[in-house]
């Protein structure tokens, strides 16, 4: 049974722009359509769309998971594919969370120096970041 947008939009909890946007993008294969031109989804549509959207909870950026699609709509998504596509993530990951684990060590420096300051005193806590090359 297919069904229209609204009704999946309502069942995956997506906005239904959402799902025309994942369309442009190429995400979805060539939709059926009824008499009227209503977008039409079967079950395989439906699921194809649950996965983009779990894929997304887990950090996979749109391109990222129009290429997992892409081997897997051509019968080429192997473990080892999957698997490199999964450790580049992985390794992106890392270097983000090392990034605002640096940030976050520079904020704590900032606020034990706004903490040992004189509260009545200007505040020159700012003044202490080293100014960057423009």
């Amino acid at each position: 049974m297919a069904l229209r947008i609204k009704e999946v939009a309502q069942h995956l909890g997506l906005n239904p722009q959402t799902i025309y946007f994942y369309e442009r993008l190429g995400l979805l294969p060539n939709l059926q359509r009824s008499r009227s031109g209503y977008r039409l989804f079967s079950d395989q549509d439906v699921e194809r769309l649950r996965f983009i959207k779990h894929a997304k909870h887990l950090g996979l950026t749109l391109e990222e998971i129009k290429d997992i699609l892409t081997l897997k709509d051509g019968r080429q998504l192997t473990c080892q594919a999957l698997h490199q596509r999964l450790q580049r993530k992985i390794t992106a990951i890392r270097q983000h969370i090392h990034h605002l684990q640096v940030l976050h060590d520079q904020l704590l420096s900032l606020l034990d120096t706004c903490q040992r300051a004189d509260p009545s005193q200007a505040c020159h806590t700012l003044d202490l970041i080293p100014k960057s090359k423009v």
